[in-house]
């Protein structure tokens, strides 16, 4: 009783102490703010009527920035903090790991039906709420770019999240297929379906070649030589003028057809061979179901090829290679054949996006790129298909719909524009991700194979996530 009674006593006063400790952390974090909002946020520049740029302090949007991220602070250490978990936990804690049976249904058996389905009656539900096509075309094209998204984030998940293989130049291979259709189309004027499956093929050899001299590579080492290939790949698409066009880019490139029928008003097109009335729309919507195809493509190959050996194989590189050569996996080929398939669908998705653009150039493939791919993986759970639909949903459409949000302007005043602070709420929910879910937004893995029943076990035990 009196240890009882002890045990008591003690854990009431950690709960004062934890929660000047949560203040104290949380001022820091809002001093700490503070020093970021004065050179971004503070000061801005105005142009006066005479032409004469002046700074405009803002002290009052400061000081609110501030407060908030004080509060979320606060708020995270007293409720979420591993000092708070650790009080919630109960007393014992030597229990094993226990197993139990999975669900049937999961998030991704459900979850990719779903979004297939709402995927294809978008443009018809975009057409019905804004009052026709041609009205609802800005939000088609904002399908089409999540979609193209969604296409790489699937793409480079087979290198970074089944294989375990930090890429950080993924966007060569996308440009590789960019350039690929590019030239083959305007040079030798071949056709969109005939360069697309060229475009990959050239992507996956360039994908092998960047293979070998990393196979003995892995972490910061293998990201910094991937990120050089990337840079590589952009500056010899600048300096090689005489195919490249150097920056001026290649412009003017073939549209892709409806299987031979062009998208046009004349006797041939394809709203007079329909029967239709001609809409340039009919492009618009045709591109949108071209790469929900391409992109329903990469998931069904993915998730076909983690369930046969090379798929194991790769999972097994990702949790230990040393494990995974003693089980007599070759490590050499499992290394190249995912970087060979991670390139194929950033080749195909390259030759979509230069026949969506009608013009390339190597300004559209620069690092950021391969951030905001990579990010796309990481924050959605590495080897999670639903994840990155999710995390390409929040991370490409999320800061398009900033630009609506007009009633923001009643809080922060007239003067705000929420377009201006798109990097800065990236920033943060990205800070607030790695905070609140390190292993991403869906976490949870199911196995590729087991024994009778799925069980679902601990993810300590794992390296990505818990299945």
């Amino acid at each position: 009783m009196a240890v009882l009674q002890q045990r008591t006593t003690t854990a009431a006063a950690a709960v004062p102490d934890r929660f000047v400790t949560a203040l104290k952390d949380a001022g820091f974090a809002a001093l700490v703010m503070l020093g970021l909002c004065v050179p971004l946020v503070t000061l801005r520049t105005e142009a006066t009527e005479s032409g004469v740029l002046t700074l405009v302090p803002r002290f009052g949007l400061t000081a609110i920035l501030c407060l908030l991220v004080f509060l979320a602070r606060l708020g995270y250490l007293t409720l979420w903090g591993k000092e708070a978990r650790e009080a919630r936990r109960p007393a014992s804690r030597g229990e094993a790991i226990k197993t139990v049976a999975a669900p049937r249904y999961t998030l991704t058996s459900v979850g990719l039906p779903v979004a297939l389905g709402l995927a294809i009656v978008y443009p018809a539900v975009m057409a019905l709420l804004n009052g026709g096509l041609s009205e609802a075309r800005y939000w088609i094209d904002l399908g089409i770019l999540v979609l193209t998204y969604v296409m790489l984030g699937w793409g480079l998940n087979v290198v970074v999240g089944l294989a375990g293989l930090l890429d950080l130049g993924y966007v060569a291979f996308y440009a590789i297929g960019a350039y690929s259709y590019a030239i083959l189309s305007t040079t030798f004027h071949l056709s969109f379906w005939l360069c697309l499956p060229i475009a990959g093929v050239l992507a996956a050899t360039w994908g092998v070649l960047l293979g070998f001299p990393v196979l003995r590579l892995r972490g910061d080492y293998l990201a910094i030589v991937t990120l050089a290939f990337g840079e590589i790949i952009r500056l010899v698409l600048i300096n090689w003028v005489r195919v490249t066009n150097g920056g001026a880019g290649i412009a003017s490139i073939p549209r892709a057809s409806f299987f031979g029928i062009p998208f046009n008003d004349e006797d041939d097109g394809f709203a007079a061979i329909f029967g239709l009335e001609f809409s340039p729309m009919h492009r618009i919507v045709f591109l949108f179901y071209l790469i929900l195809a391409l992109a329903t493509l990469t998931s069904l190959v993915t998730t076909r090829l983690r369930r046969l050996p090379v798929g194991r194989a790769w999972e097994a590189l990702r949790e230990d290679e040393i494990a995974c050569r003693s089980l007599g996996i070759n490590t050499t080929t499992t290394k190249l054949t995912a970087f060979a398939t991670g390139a194929l669908f950033g080749g195909l998705a390259g030759s979509f996006f230069a026949v969506r653009q009608g013009f390339v150039s190597p300004e559209s493939f620069v690092f950021l790129e391969s951030a905001i791919i990579l990010a796309i993986v990481v924050l959605g759970g590495m080897g999670s298909q639903i994840g990155v639909v999710i995390a390409a949903v929040v991370m490409i459409a999320g800061p398009e719909l900033l630009r609506n949000l007009g009633f923001l302007k009643l809080i922060f005043g007239e003067g705000f524009d929420p377009s201006e602070y798109r990097l800065l709420i990236f920033g943060l929910a990205m800070v607030v991700m790695m905070i609140w879910r390190p292993r991403g937004l869906v976490s949870t893995r199911e196995p590729t194979v087991f024994l009778k029943e799925r069980k679902t076990i601990s993810a300590d035990l794992v390296k990505e996530g818990h299945g």
